[in-house]
């Protein structure tokens, strides 16, 4: 029964990796859109559109219309429609869609299954921009409506009484992560807005009832993005999926606070962009990501996006069906501030530090009935109108969330649905049913499992990235050291589009020895939602970085499988992503391997000897050649990364001799607390460009005996913005470009 319940307990957290409330969100104290004094004098009006972005709009609509059949996917429809208002001669045919087209779509509307919010923002901007176009029939797009008008839009909404193949409709949709909360409202909103007086079917309210409620959602939501930056930091998957409602609240609202504050956020989605791209790659530390993303620049969400507005890369665009890029292409009304761009095309030495999230203390209490101290920001753990803030932060087990969870989960159904697993946990343990309070239950259970349970859990962070012409080293900073990661990546070495360093700790081997590679492998079905054998990790390391050089510690602070669970395994290794494909050239020397990319350098250290493991399904065109650097015997392990380019070291040789000639001390540390478990190491290494650094697993950053801070940074701590945690005010400057944003006093301003 106990290792039934552990497992329950974990499945229902990994629930929140398929990304794939109440009534009114979370409204941190001190702080009212709605009673900000002087508010109806505030001026919430755009700036126009440069000519550079038009001619970049140009650059996409040419790559991506031309005279082939008609698509019907969403973006590259948005983007051949706008063609045909754009260019004398270039024509979309009438009924070039079947109205069938969209049925599959429609079915996985009706049947509310996950990621279905996803469709329907893309048919609310095919609804805004070409409503009645020939393209389709009449017929076909007065089907779209009602399927838009038909679908549920909230969880608090009633579930509605639906068969599919003689089985009832379950809604397994995933509201609350915090791309799919605003997706969610934002496709709310505007439906609301353009079917004011109609009734739409799950909920019995009017358009203009969805459109109020989810308007006071949205500005929630968009304050606190202001206020704490972005819960799925640094996410070259999920920024693409914040850009798309974004733009269309932009783009649609004729709320003109909707619209300002939303292209207030988007800019701070694009300055956090700009600051960690490199040669096309936003190849830094992520909140969440996946392998299928992660070890090229052309396989990023973000990728065309970035292309189109920075266009910092040779390369060219990839996707005629990004859907962020189509709505930038055909929309008239987002301008990207000047200084945004050139900061992502700025090549010279930099270093920006961030800080994003609220904290939340997720270690349990030494007795079931301790009281829950107070949150340092105010925010309410039993109000349910933080559930989508909590909720987004992947909380739902947090132990002063969990209370909560478990009664509104109650409330609304969603036993049945998206928290199906976590179901049995509350029968399993008598929740409902046993006269003893539910935490009391839970306790003993959860000192154990905290480890795990939090896999997906994304508080606050601090990271830290550098960046030149050559190179860049991005790193989450002292992050749940330890703990289980569903999918956080958690630093990287960039040199060019795919030339990247990394390291994980893998729960499993993908293919066992000797067994045949699949011609049909997908990385996604495979190693989703994680950890897995590259997505996420089974352990986080602790990880120190000064200037180019990180320290990473990997100490698993959990035993593999348990209660004897073996979904909770995990390997006693740990890995880097090497790939030799996509190098100039990768050569070793004793524990260190060294890589060149043009002008870049990088050298990784390992603590156990390496080798390179051959047989397992390659990552991304890896050409037959090695990519997966493998130090095995044990899950603790020190990888130590220092880059360097030509401007700094000289050559490609004399960088290797530099490190070559360095001292690496790894002294293990007892198990001082005595709880089993490893406690890591201590580390001291002379690197030739910062001086001696010393760094445990326990022990502070010190570098040339000054200890360097590693957490309590500012929101952003860079040479173009320093700005205050939790102030919304940013004053952004880079040569002759500036730009104001201030979310109390409704500003932005930019030349």
């Amino acid at each position: 029964m106990k290792d039934l319940l552990i497992l329950c307990l974990i499945s229902s957290l990994t629930l929140w990796g398929f990304a794939c409330s109440d009534e009114s969100s979370s409204n941190p104290p001190g702080d009212s859109d709605t009673e900000m004094e002087g508010e109806e004098e505030m001026d919430y009006s755009l700036v126009p559109v440069e000519d550079w972005q038009k001619e970049r709009a140009e650059a996409f609509l040419r790559f991506s219309c031309d005279d082939g059949p008609v698509p019907s996917s969403i973006g590259a429809l948005l983007t051949r429609l706008e063609c045909a208002q754009r260019w004398e001669g270039y024509e979309v045919p009438d009924g070039a869609l079947a109205d069938e087209v969209y049925d599959s779509d429609y079915e996985k509307l009706y049947r509310l299954k996950d990621t279905s919010d996803f469709n329907v923002m893309r048919f609310v901007n095919l609804l805004y921009a070409h409503r009645g176009h020939p393209v389709m029939s009449e017929a076909a797009w007065t089907k779209l409506e009602e399927n838009l008008l038909d679908f549920k839009y909230w969880f608090t909404d009633p579930t509605p009484e639906r068969e599919w193949e003689g089985e009832a409709v379950i809604d397994n949709m995933w509201y609350w992560s915090e791309n799919h909360v605003l997706i969610f409202r934002a496709s709310e909103f505007l439906m609301g807005q353009k079917y004011p007086e109609r009734t739409f079917g799950v909920s019995g309210m009017t358009g203009t009832e969805h459109r109020d409620r989810a308007r006071s959602e949205i500005l929630t939501w968009l304050k606190e993005r202001m206020r704490w930056g972005f819960t799925e930091w640094h996410s070259d998957v999920y920024y693409n999926w914040d850009m798309i409602p974004l733009l269309s609240l932009i783009e649609w609202s004729e709320d003109e606070e909707i619209a300002f504050r939303s292209a207030q956020v988007l800019d701070l989605f694009l300055l956090d962009v700009a600051l960690h791209l490199h040669r096309g790659n936003m190849g830094a530390t992520h909140g969440r990501s996946y392998i299928k993303d992660k070890p090229a620049a052309v396989k990023q969400d973000v990728f065309d996006t970035a292309k189109f507005l920075f266009d910092d890369t040779p390369l060219e665009f990839q996707s005629t069906s990004s859907t962020a890029a189509a709505l930038l292409a055909r929309g008239s009304k987002y301008a990207l501030p000047q200084a945004i761009r050139d900061i992502a095309r700025w090549d010279e030495p930099m270093e920006d530090r961030e800080r994003m999230n609220p904290p939340l203390d997720e270690l349990p209490p030494e007795n079931w009935d301790d009281p829950v101290p107070d949150h340092p920001l105010g925010i309410s753990y039993t109000d349910e109108s933080t559930i989508p803030l909590w909720w987004s932060m992947s909380a739902f087990t947090a132990w002063p969330l969990l209370p909560m969870t478990l009664e509104v989960a109650d409330r609304y159904g969603l036993w049945d649905g998206p928290f199906k697993d976590f179901a049995m946990v509350r029968d399993l343990v008598g929740l409902g049913a046993s006269d003893d309070p539910p935490m009391k239950l839970v306790h003993p259970f959860y000192v154990t499992l905290y480890p795990v349970l939090g896999g997906g859990l994304l508080t606050e962070v601090n990271t830290i990235t550098y960046r030149d012409a050559h190179v860049m080293l991005s790193s989450a900073l002292d992050y749940r050291p330890g703990l289980a990661a569903n999918q956080a990546h958690h630093w990287q070495a960039t040199l060019s589009e795919a030339a990247v360093v990394f390291t994980t700790h893998p729960a499993y081997l993908p293919l066992k020895d000797g067994e045949a590679i699949p011609d049909d492998w997908n990385w996604q079905s495979k190693d989703e939602p994680g950890p897995g054998y590259w997505t996420g990790s089974a352990s986080r390391p602790r990880s120190a970085q000064h200037v180019t050089v990180g320290i990473h510690i990997y100490a698993p602070q959990y035993q593999p499988k348990p209660l004897g669970q073996s979904v909770f395994d995990y390997r006693d290794e740990t890995h880097a992503y090497f790939p030799k494909a996509h190098f100039d050239t990768v050569e070793q020397d004793g524990n260190w391997t060294f890589g060149k990319k043009d002008n870049g350098y990088v050298a990784l250290y390992s603590y156990l000897t390496t080798s390179w493991r051959e047989g397992q399904p390659e990552v991304f065109d890896n050409q037959g050649l090695p990519f997966d650097l493998v130090a095995g015997g044990s899950a603790e392990n020190v990888w130590i990364v220092e880059i360097g380019n030509v401007d700094n070291f000289g050559s490609f040789e004399a960088f290797k001799q530099a490190i070559s000639g360095t001292s690496v001390q790894v002294t293990p540390r007892s198990d001082t607390d005595e709880d089993g478990l490893g406690d890591g190491f201590d580390v001291t290494y002379v690197s030739p460009s910062q001086g001696t650094m010393t760094f445990g697993w326990e022990s502070p950053l010190k570098v040339e005996g000054a200890e360097i801070p590693q957490s309590g940074f500012d929101r952003f701590d860079n040479p173009f913005v320093t700005s205050e945690f939790d102030s919304g005010h940013y004053e952004i400057a880079i040569g002759n470009k500036h730009l104001t944003l201030d979310h109390d006093k409704a500003i932005r301003e930019f030349d």
